[in-house]
């Protein structure tokens, strides 16, 4: 088992080199679909696949843990290229910018936080459990399929504000530009408080400073606005389809609520009985000034 970070980074960059080639190879010799969105969406499963074949000979699934930073803004700038005459380009390259600030951070966050692949996230093991005997299935559908599958929803309205020729509604261009640096300054913020927060906690000691005094989940709120920004990108590049523009970032807040905040939460609990105090105090997901403890209340 590779235990050191720097070699655990370097076998995870060999494979993210190996990820890129294949979806690569896919977009360059493969079959041509006439449509731009799905010969993503192949290349992106083929590259999940890759992925997942890693995971399985190395016996760790947190391979995929930074897929989902990377492969988006290589689906934005694939989509682009391929684009007819007559697409904004400044909608285009603000939707770019957010995107790769967006990237940039959450890929710096993992390399900064990642341990080794002598670490799996506590997640994956849980999963592939409670699946028993289709822990395999449950390895490759929860863990790799559907998270893919999640981010591309997200990545839809991308497609649609750099493919689609015509002006822009410019009020709402800035409006998606504004959410969409915020979110990544949110989200920015939160991690480095919680990353010096653990750095010198004591044990049990419960995170309910800075902004995780507003939201328990203040990385998740500004996660779900940044999708929401992307949606907001393809509305300003057609919005008659606005209907359905905001199915990824819908999904992705369905995710956090219905999936990864309960388990986070219930993990939290057990490990942290003081958890509970920030449960009664702060809210879950949209920050809000906490609310005074009962005592004080009365």
């Amino acid at each position: 088992m590779v235990r050191s970070k720097s070699a655990s980074l370097g076998l995870v960059g060999l494979a993210y080199v190996v990820v890129v080639a294949v979806g690569g190879a896919w977009l360059a010799w493969g079959p041509d679909t006439g449509r731009l969105w799905l010969d993503g969406l192949i290349a992106d499963v083929l590259a999940t696949l890759v992925v997942f074949g890693f995971s399985r000979a190395y016996r760790n699934s947190s391979f995929y843990d930074a897929y989902w930073s990377v492969i988006p803004p290589l689906l934005l700038v694939y989509w682009w290229s391929q684009a007819g005459p007559g697409v904004d380009q400044l909608r285009c390259w603000l939707i770019a910018t957010v995107m790769m600030l967006w990237a940039v951070r959450l890929t710096g966050n993992w390399v900064y936080a990642f341990p080794g692949l002598h670490h799996e996230d506590w997640r994956y093991p849980m999963l592939r459990e409670r699946a028993g005997r289709f822990g395999f299935l449950a390895d490759l559908v929860a863990i790799h399929l559907v998270p893919t599958f999640q981010v591309f929803l997200g990545m839809i309205p991308v497609y649609v504000a750099v493919t689609r020729p015509g002006a822009s509604v410019t009020w709402l261009l800035w409006v998606a530009f504004a959410l969409g640096t915020a979110a990544v300054a949110l989200e920015l913020v939160a991690d480095t408080q919680m990353h010096r927060f653990v750095a010198r906690r004591a044990p049990g000691q419960a995170m309910d400073s800075g902004l995780w005094s507003w939201s328990r989940h203040p990385n998740y709120f500004g996660e779900v606005s940044f999708w929401t920004a992307m949606a907001l990108f393809g509305v300003a590049a057609a919005p008659r389809d606005a209907w359905w523009m905001f199915v990824g970032a819908l999904a992705m807040l369905a995710m956090f609520l219905g999936a990864s905040i309960p388990m986070m939460e219930q993990r939290s609990l057990a490990r942290r009985p003081e958890y509970q105090d920030v449960v009664d105090r702060v809210s879950k997901f949209l920050p809000r000034p906490p609310r005074k403890p009962a005592a004080v209340r009365g």
